[in-house]
């Protein structure tokens, strides 16, 4: 018995807009049962495969203060940005430099949780406490542990709606 179904269209679909969810109840089932179907196996497939699963979180390996090389889990990763020559990556806790660029580290985030918010900028979207639409045209974020940033005003209807979605 089907009891809901999800799908979602539009020009511009992100990798959330694209899954179309079905739940079938059995009562003959003694398990779950996931059955992936796409077009093709590609890193959105295999990102939702290992997040379904329960698959080892992802790290980026990054510098300390004191140049030790040291693993920093994805969930804990408050926000990236562009300092000058290197790539800072932003925890509650400490920063850490990244000898890698910003796209290269956007590659390796999770796309329903980390978004590109600007340039020079990629932020944890789970770590938006509050975000205010400035009459400006403006959006402030305000991220955990007081810290704070803002989007550029050409990725705003983008983020908005990002945002939004996970409330």
């Amino acid at each position: 018995m089907r009891t809901s179904e999800d799908e979602r269209e539009g020009e511009e679909r992100g990798v959330k807009d694209r899954i179309k969810i079905t739940f079938d109840t059995d009562p003959d089932s003694d398990g779950i049962e996931v059955y992936i179907k796409a077009a093709k196996k590609d890193k959105d497939v295999d990102e939702l495969i290992s997040r379904i699963s329960g698959g080892a979180p992802g790290f980026i390996t990054a510098t300390d203060a004191d140049g030790a090389l040291i693993k920093i889990m994805t969930e804990q990763i408050v926000y990236v940005s562009v300092n000058g020559k290197f790539v800072q990556i932003v925890t509650e806790n400490e920063r850490f430099t990244v000898r890698q660029s910003l796209q290269m580290i956007e590659s390796k985030l999770e796309k329903l949780r980390f978004m590109r918010i600007s340039r020079y900028e990629i932020v944890n979207l789970d770590k938006v406490r509050k975000y205010d639409f400035t009459l400006a045209g403006t959006l402030r974020l305000e991220l955990v542990g007081g810290m704070e940033t803002w989007a550029s005003r050409r990725s705003i209807p983008v983020i908005r709606k990002k945002l939004t979605e996970k409330e």
